[in-house]
């Protein structure tokens, strides 16, 4: 009978912490902001600004993708020691987010004027590349901070992961509202411009917007990192490198995301942005097609919670891929009949109605891949005692960057070798051009990368054992808050020397 009560108690506490909010109205403002912060910005067009207006030759893009690759797979150990190492009254990401937001957008802000220091000049001239070629490795170097320490600090501002998962759908409803808006916008002026309707040059138009989003991207960044907290907390010793790689070593869920999302990263693709203004001629074609599904957005999002009921989380994960890439073949199938890709009035509506189709799940593309992140990282901590946030980032983030910078060269160089012509007029590329185009943006990236499922299948936390995890993981805060709340400096001093003990 006390055995039952006891349990009882623990069960009714576990529920309690579950309901409850850490998060206050003000942060939660905050964290809303910026996340909307990162789709403020016209990265759709970044191919069409190197291609077309900076003009960087794509034998030394590929180049250049391969050396930051090996200085990032250098220094990125170093800099996750360092961050996994900080302990500071401010936490021990914030630091870092807050300092580095600046020199970072100050680059940013360089990037786009890039064509203004090099007026029409030829893609293989060395002073840009050289510029170009620093600029990428400081950029990249500086982003490292911030970029581990943004993975780590928002798996930490909340212990309860229910209130992570309602952050993070609520994020994503309220952002969807006006994420497109800078890109719609611009591709709405930049076809005008393409077609000589207005008279802007494209690198006014470029350095306007990309500077725009650039800054009002970085305060509202700036603005979470100063407003939010840290609330889970980390040991009160620095962890040695042994006990960083133990804990990426033995985090199975980590190692099968990974192993999903390097089989996945060898896409061969570009962006469906190129299909629409080098075939169709005009990018706001793009969002014409997107209207009706973009309603569809926000209602997927109620679909979540049903199914995150009566479905596994890996089930989830693996049909939303499943569904998405198969809707995408389905339109290279028809697409590549008869030149139907040329064809506005085939091609145009199959595309808006994969767009319907393929929105239906976009909620869980946005919540089921990043509470998986969430998930590794309490993972860590309920199987090593400690959190490892910085090294279980930086070894995703090495992987991950090694693969991309090949794969972007490749896909440089797969531009040059499809007989893409740089600063060409629109729409005149060669056909067999336009069809490789075509086929980059719609099957080739998901044959390519359709190996990424299979690794899904083994994700080994399921709902009884993520249950478990988590009610583990309150047990013990809750007794360690309780002893440290009243601990003499000797208790202190003891559990410190229990922290690592192997």
């Amino acid at each position: 009978m006390a055995e039952n009560k006891s349990a009882l108690a623990e069960l009714t506490a576990m529920n309690s912490f579950a309901e409850r909010r850490f998060v206050s109205r003000k942060e939660t403002i905050a964290y809303v902001l910026n996340d909307a912060s990162y789709s403020l910005n016209i990265n759709d067009f970044k191919d069409r600004y190197i291609y077309d207006v900076v003009k960087i030759d794509f034998d030394f893009l590929a180049f250049q993708n391969i050396f930051a690759t090996v200085w990032d797979t250098i220094n990125d150990t170093f800099i996750g020691t360092v961050v996994e190492k900080t302990r500071t009254r401010w936490g021990k990401f914030r630091p870092y987010l807050l300092l580095g937001e600046f020199p970072l957008t100050i680059l940013g802000l360089w990037y786009w004027f890039i064509p203004f220091l090099f007026p029409d000049t030829p893609d293989n001239y060395l002073p840009k590349l050289i510029m170009y070629f620093a600029m990428s490795i400081i950029t990249e170097t500086v982003g490292t901070f911030t970029a581990i320490a943004k993975s780590g600090f928002l798996s930490t501002i909340t212990p309860s992961p229910m209130e992570r998962s309602r952050l993070i759908a609520l994020a994503n409803v309220v952002t969807h509202i006006f994420e497109d808006i800078p890109k719609q916008v611009f591709g709405i002026i930049y076809d005008l411009v393409i077609s000589k309707k207005i008279n802007i040059k494209l690198p006014v138009l470029f350095s306007t917007f990309g500077s725009a989003c650039a800054l009002i991207s970085a305060g509202l960044a700036v603005y979470f990192f100063y407003t939010s907290k840290e609330r889970v907390a980390q040991t009160i010793s620095k962890p040695k490198f042994k006990h960083s790689i133990k804990s990426v070593i033995n985090n199975k869920p980590m190692l099968i995301s990974l192993v999903s999302s390097f089989l996945s990263g060898f896409s061969i693709g570009q962006s469906r942005t190129n299909f629409y203004i080098d075939v169709i001629g005009s990018i706001t074609w793009k969002t014409i097609v997107g209207i009706p599904a973009f309603p569809v957005k926000f209602i997927s999002y109620s679909f979540v919670k049903p199914l995150r009921k009566r479905f596994s989380t890996k089930a989830l994960w693996i049909f939303e891929d499943a569904w998405t890439d198969m809707l995408w073949m389905i339109v290279f199938g028809i697409g590549s009949i008869n030149n139907n890709f040329q064809k506005k009035h085939i091609i145009l509506p199959l595309m808006g109605i994969e767009e319907i189709f393929e929105m239906c799940v976009y909620g869980l593309r946005r919540v089921v891949p990043a509470e998986i992140n969430n998930e590794t990282m309490d993972y860590c901590e309920w199987k090593n005692g400690y959190r490892s946030e910085a090294m279980t980032g930086v070894t995703m983030s090495i992987i991950q960057k090694l693969q991309q910078a090949v794969m972007g060269s490749i896909n440089s160089m797969v531009m040059k070798r499809i007989g893409y012509v740089q600063g060409k007029d629109i729409g005149t590329q060669t056909d067999a051009t336009k069809w490789w185009i075509f086929a980059l943006g719609t099957g080739i990236p998901i044959i390519s990368s359709s190996l990424g499922i299979i690794p899904k299948f083994f994700y080994p936390l399921s709902a009884e054992k993520r249950t478990q995890m988590y009610t583990e993981l309150y047990e013990r805060r809750s007794k360690k808050n309780e002893i440290m709340t009243s601990a003499s400096q000797e208790e202190i001093a003891e559990i410190v020397s229990q922290e690592f003990a192997d």
